[in-house]
């Protein structure tokens, strides 16, 4: 793409590395990634007041943007693009959380208006349909996949998935609280669900 007349020196200069990246330099995406990752870290670490949790969406910020980094228009600059990816994705992050927070104990609605068990009850026992589309995959490529998570959140899936542990059982076997568990293994389903939609080599 060519050189936006309006673009800075920087911002020239990250064209010229989004260039590289799209005729599939690697180099190219490391020092993107580089240019960036702390202030992309940071930003979402005010808006999110945890620094695992800022760990995770600066890698998901730069996940999605390098996925569609094709769709970047030198209208603007790229910091601008990736930041606003970052920031989107922080919103969708903390929307999720607090609806989840807040509708954990009331019962779930179905389209027929028949209400069906609180969500707090498929966090106790058996598999959602999240946790059906992860179960349902082929099992070598959700353990290679697994590998891509951080290994507090690879131990939960372990066990929840390949060995079919219960919350419970999740509790008793990495010795924390019931509510640990339900809350790390949310951002880990999350996770790696992101991971199998968004992969190239889904089965």
């Amino acid at each position: 793409m060519e050189i936006g007349s309006n673009l800075s020196d920087k911002g020239k200069y990250d064209l010229n590395l989004v260039n590289k990246a799209i005729d599939g330099d690697q180099k190219a995406y490391a020092e993107l990634l580089e240019r960036y990752r702390d202030a992309i870290y940071f930003m979402l670490l005010k808006m999110v007041n945890n620094k695992s949790d800022a760990e995770d969406l600066t890698i998901e910020a730069f996940g999605k943007a390098f996925k569609s980094i094709k769709q970047y228009t030198p209208n603007y600059a790229f910091s601008t693009w990736l930041f606003k990816i970052a920031t989107n994705n922080c919103i969708d992050f903390i929307r999720k959380k607090k609806a989840n927070l807040v509708s954990i104990d009331q019962p779930i609605e179905g389209h027929d208006g028949v209400q069906s068990l609180p969500a707090s009850n498929l966090l106790s026992g058996g598999l959602d349909p999240e946790e059906s589309l992860i179960k349902d995959q082929n099992i070598q490529l959700v353990k290679t996949l697994v590998l891509k998570l951080k290994p507090r959140y690879r131990r939960l899936i372990e066990l929840r998935y390949f060995k079919e542990y219960s919350y419970d059982e999740i509790a008793k076997e990495l010795s924390i609280p019931l509510g640990t568990v339900k809350a790390q293994l949310f951002r880990a389903r999350e996770l790696l669900h992101n991971i199998l939609i968004n992969s190239p080599h889904k089965p």
